[in-house]
This record gives structure tokens, sequence and C-alpha cells, in this order.
């Protein structure tokens, strides 16, 4: 697994989801949206590197087995550590929870960046109130056993429709969390910064009455023009 350099960090921290979206699709990466999931507190931002926990469909005779004592969550909520973000797959199934108060709380002490779950939240008020980021699929007031069994952690998982293996890059905002390859991270990052100053560029433009013809995206009068100025800044 990795970790990032506080100077990465910072950088994915200034960078929105929506940017970071486009920059990998250019490269040919289109399924990398945690889809279906929202931040617990509205405009909360989350920047970290994967844990991940998978559970599966609940049934009785796996539940005994699997879940009782010290199970595979348990035992992944007491292993995180600084910037880490747990990222569950609970195949989209929100009608229950997969962690709670108590676990939101043990993940936030050992400095885990945040929690990313296709599925429910328990003790949802607790948890949001907490301060850590969580992103889910929803609050739900059932236990866990109610539909999953906590099966393995630090495995390569499917969360919201997307793969995810342990360190990668895992970033989240008001549209949504995406999944970053870590050997993509500087680059994208880089490139969607890039990006957002040239929209700034152009979205001052058009408040300044330009059409949108030729100018988004740019042509060559107007990139020429662009670079003009970024010359002169």
């Amino acid at each position: 697994m990795t970790s990032l350099s506080p100077e990465l960090r910072s950088l994915l921290e200034r960078v929105p989801t929506a940017g970071l979206s486009a920059q990998l699709r250019k490269r040919g990466y289109e399924s990398i949206h945690l889809d279906g999931v929202a931040s617990l507190v509205p405009g909360q931002r989350l920047v970290g590197t994967a844990r991940t926990l998978r559970y599966i469909p609940h049934r009785p005779d796996l539940f005994a087995e699997h879940a009782s004592g010290y199970n595979a969550q348990k035992r992944l909520f007491d292993a995180v550590g600084p910037g880490d973000v747990i990222v569950i797959e609970a195949r989209g199934d929100a009608t229950s929870g997969t962690l709670g108060d108590i676990l939101a709380l043990r993940a936030q002490t050992l400095g885990a960046a945040g929690i990313v779950t296709d599925g429910g939240v328990r003790d949802a008020a607790a948890v949001a109130e907490a301060g850590m980021p969580v992103f889910a699929a929803g609050a739900h007031p059932a236990v866990l056993g109610r539909r999953h069994v906590p099966w393995e952690a630090d495995a390569t998982i499917a969360c919201g429709g997307a793969s995810v293996q342990p360190g990668d890059v895992i970033v989240g905002d008001a549209d949504g969390v995406v999944v970053i390859p870590p050997a993509l991270a500087q680059e994208v990052a880089e490139a969607a910064l890039a990006q957002e100053d040239e929209d700034a560029w152009v979205a001052a433009r058009v408040a300044e009455g330009h059409p949108l013809d030729g100018l988004f995206p740019m042509d060559a009068r107007w990139r020429a023009r662009y670079e003009e100025d970024r010359r002169g800044a």
C-alpha cells in the first residue's frame, strides 16, 4: 500500500473531483466513480489512500463463522492509520448499517482520513457530528447482520461500481468520490488544476458577455489570447 506525500495531498485537496474525473477519462479510465455515495455532512472533502473491506450477502451459517468475535470489520478498524480511507463494499445495499458511531470513532482516533461505503450507516447523526468525512449510500437503523457478513479486508473490492485496491487514492467532495491509481495521482492532479485555471479564465470571459462559440472549448484565437494573458500575469 502507498501513502501520499504532504505535497501531493495538498494538491489533491485543491482539485475538484469533476476535474479529476475529466483527466482520468482522457487517459482511458471511465469506471473510477464510486456511484451512489454522498457525504453525511454537506461540503466535506476527503483525500487519502484506500484500506478495503468486503461484505458478502447475509447467510446464517457464514455469519456465525465469520462475523462473531474479532471479525474482519473490527480488525480493519483497529488497523487503520493516518491518511487511510476505509472503503467498504456492501454491494450497494443500504438496507442495514455497515458501520456505526463506535467504529467511526475508532477510525477517527487512529487518524483515518475518512470512510466510504456503498451501504448504509447506523447512528448517522453521531457519525456526522464526530466530524470525520464519511460518504455513504444513506442512513439505516438496522445492524450489519440484517444484510451483510464481514468477509475480508485489504483485498481488491468493488465499491459503488468501481474497482478499489488497497493503496488507491480516494478523493471525495460535493460531486461524489473518485478512485485514482496511485501511479497517476500526481499527473492527473496537476493536469486537473491547470484545467481549473483555464476554466476560470473562460468563465471570466463568459461573465463579460462573450458567446460560447469558439470560447468553450477554446479555438486558436481564444487560445492565443489566453496564453497572452498568462504571460502577462
